[in-house]
């Protein structure tokens, strides 16, 4: 998270100081040879640039689904049969 108060400046000013392309607010990105497709949604619906590398990248919230760790591969105590042997 940037500390410009979501405002999406970090990204653009910093693509602006080191004169590379910028992909803001990306939902998706796949990887070219030495380039980058990124999908951002707007509001009449999805945009897709093809910028070459390096680039600067933003993100948006749906660009990763976040994996919640469950209780039991949580757990450090507990019955003996429910411990994980984890580095």
């Amino acid at each position: 998270q940037a500390i410009d108060d979501d405002c999406n400046q970090t990204g653009q000013l910093l693509a602006a100081m080191l004169d590379w392309p910028q992909g803001t607010f990306a939902s998706r990105v796949e990887l070219e040879a030495g380039a980058v497709r990124v999908q951002r949604e707007v509001d009449g619906g999805l945009e897709t640039l093809r910028l070459r590398l390096p680039a600067v990248l933003t993100a948006d919230l749906r660009l990763n689904e976040p994996r919640y760790a469950t209780l039991p591969n949580i757990m450090v105590r507990g019955a003996p049969q429910k411990k994980k042997k984890k580095p």
